[in-house]
Formats: structure tokens, sequence, C-alpha cells
């Protein structure tokens, strides 16, 4: 029998509002002992005077301490709802992908909270960052199974947001055979990914809607891809006609994988690398009089957490301060975050904090957040965390 979870007074407006998290001190203690639940149980979430608002999964461990999957009576979570949540999210990326390479679920947003799944074509990679999805995981194998029939799916388990959870770390593959490589189609462009030993799941694909945004602006020009990992913005930026493109990064495997990615492209001649650190790189380059027309930074999150706010935004100003000095009169800078807890308003802050220190001016282009494929849920402000802008950088007026 499935475990009432009650709320106390007036602790419902959340999730009437179309929120999804329950937390810890919003539950009913005296009427629903936290002790007696195990992690990921079912749960179905009441209010304090008894009015139904949906089911959902619990975890007694964790500040998170349940997540609402469906307000419908007729369909807890279970195989059936995966696949129709599945389906749903189908069929908005087959509306906007040519190929199929994207984000098909994306958490909360996508109504299946505690899951990602990322498609490169016939193979599908999972994320299951809640106890409540873990509990679920033959079912969502076998539902992307019956919607997909990919070739291979593989658990890519490895995020340290399960530690939260209490959950163990793996990487699996579920079912089928997975190549060592893997090819993603982005833009009229493709790239060997390594699905097992890449970053995240092997491709960035939130900011592919970014990258589509830079094209404009590279062709004949000098381009300097930081953060590169293997080559998104760089080869890209190449095989939209820029002059020359180097790529930054500390991983000589992503380095190797760029050089692998821009031979493929046909864009090998225009591409070089410089492995090391980002801030030393950049230092040494301007030492030896380096200079570009196009700079891009798409560092990874340096605020992961709310306490890491100040030494963030730090290295944000630094970052952006070193890069500044790196680009010619009249250059683009695009610089991006994937950092929630730095809000758009703060990274543009420190572009222009950058700027000033640099004796330069700025104009704001374009301003971009992730891709269709990660939509962000109007109720849940933490589904939106990517910002890119795209800045002129002029002498100061």
């Amino acid at each position: 029998m499935t475990t009432e979870l009650v709320l106390k007074k007036d602790e419902d407006r959340r999730l009437r509002a179309g929120h999804c998290w329950v937390y810890s001190n919003e539950i009913d203690t005296a009427k629903t002992p936290l002790k007696d639940l195990t992690p990921g149980d079912p749960v179905a979430i009441v209010s304090q005077r008894g009015q139904w608002l949906g089911w959902g999964y619990a975890n007694p461990h964790s500040l998170i301490c349940a997540r609402l999957v469906s307000r419908d009576r007729a369909h807890p979570l279970d195989r059936s709802l995966i696949v129709h949540r599945l389906n749903i999210a189908l069929g908005l990326r087959n509306r906007l992908y040519r190929y199929p390479c994207y984000r098909l679920v994306y958490g909360e947003a996508d109504g299946l909270p505690g899951l990602v799944v990322d498609r490169y074509g016939d193979y599908v990679t999972v994320q299951i960052t809640t106890a409540g999805m873990e509990r679920n995981r033959d079912a969502i194998v076998e539902a992307l199974q019956k919607v997909l029939k990919p070739a291979a799916i593989l658990l890519r388990n490895d995020s340290s947001a399960r530690t939260v959870e209490g959950l163990p770390l793996y990487v699996e593959v579920a079912d089928g055979t997975l190549p060592d490589v893997v090819e993603v189609r982005e833009g009229e462009q493709t790239f060997g990914v390594s699905l097992t030993e890449g970053q995240k799941t092997g491709w960035f694909f939130d900011q592919a809607a970014n990258r589509d945004r830079l094209l404009k602006y590279v062709p004949e020009q000098r381009v300097l891809d930081v953060f590169s990992y293997v080559g998104g913005w760089g080869i890209r930026a190449a095989s939209a006609g820029a002059a020359a493109v180097t790529c930054i990064d500390s991983s000589e495997r992503a380095l190797a994988a760029v050089a692998e990615n821009a031979a493929r492209n046909g864009v090998a001649e225009r591409v070089t690398t410089e492995r090391g650190d980002a801030f030393t790189v950049l230092k040494n380059l301007k030492a030896a009089g380096h200079r570009y027309d196009v700079i891009v930074l798409d560092p990874p999150a340096f605020i992961k957490r709310r306490k890491d706010l100040k030494e963030g935004q730090l290295a944000y100003r630094r970052l952006n301060e070193i890069a500044l000095t790196l680009l010619d009169r009249d250059g683009v800078l695009v610089t991006a975050s994937c950092s929630f807890h730095m809000a758009a308003e703060d990274l543009l802050r420190t572009a222009q904090q950058a700027a000033r220190a640099n004796d330069r001016s700025l104009q704001l282009l374009e301003q971009g957040q992730q891709g269709p494929d990660h939509p962000v849920h109007p109720a849940i402000p933490e589904t939106a965390y990517i910002k890119a802008f795209f800045l002129r950088v002029l002498p100061t007026f």
C-alpha cells in the first residue's frame, strides 16, 4: 500500500502553483513519520486537509524529501507513465531538430524529475539522480526500448548528485552494444564523442543554440575557444569560415578529440590546440603577443553551491579580464556560464567590470540561454541555468 505524505498547513501552495518539490520541513511528521520511509518509496502527496495533490516518490534523507510526478490519480509512476512522458518529450524534439541528437528528457521540465536522457542517433544515455527514479530503472530502460528502439542504452550514473541521494555511482550498458565512439550531429557538422568517458554524457547539448548564434560572427576571423572540450564551438566556427581557430583545454584526451573532429569536418588546417590550465594558457598567449577577433568563454561551473558564489564570481571576473586583453579592436566576446547561482545580470555585470578594468566599452548584441531541448519549468527557476552574452568590445567611449 502506498504511503500518504501529508503536508503541513498551507505547504501545498507551491505544488498547486506548479512546482513539484516537497521539502522535509513541509511534511507533517506526526501524520507521516519520515523515518518509516525508505529512499525511493512511492507516495501519495496530500494537503493538511486531505486533498489529493499527486503521486510522487520520497527520500527521507534528502532536503528535497519528495518529488511530485503525476497529478492524475489514475497514473502513478510506472512504465506506462514513463512511455507517455517520453512520447510527449519526443514530439517536441521531432518538431525542432533535423537530426536525432538532443536532450530527450530534461528532468522536471519534462515531467520526469530525477531523470535525464540524451539521444545520440541510435544510442541513448541515461542519468538517474534520485532514489525514486533509481527504483524505476528497469521501467525506464523498457520504456526507452519501446519508444526509441535504440541500438544501445548507457546508464551514465556517475553524477555527484547521486551521492546526496545515497546512491552508488556506476556506468553500465543496460541494453545493446555501445561503440567506443559515437557520432553526434550539430548543424552541418559531425563530432565523435565517447559516451562512457566524455564529460557529462559525452556532449553539451545545452549550448547548441548558442553555438548556432556564433556562426555569423566568425567568417574570416581569428577565433579562440576556451574550455573547448572536443571542439563544439571552435570546429563549428572553422566550418563557418573562420580564418583560424585555437582550442584551449586542460584534457589531453579532449584535445586529441578536437584534432580528430577537425579532420572529420575538413577543417584540420585551420584548427590548432593549446593544452593547459585556461588562465595560464591565456596569460602565455598574451605574453606571446597573440590577438583574436572572437573569443568564446564557456567554462565549467565555477559556482556549484551558493557558498561558492563570491569565489566563483571572482573567477569569472578574472577569466573575462584576461580574455579581453587578447581581443583585437572591434572584437566579439562570447561569455557564458552554466552555474545556476550565477545570475544572468551578475554575469553581464562581471563582463562590464572586466571591460572597464581594460579601459574598454561593451555593446550587448545577443543574449542566449539553453536550447529548447532543455525547456525551462516556469515554476522551478533551477531548470534555467545557461547564460550566454554576445558582446562587441570597443575602445572606451
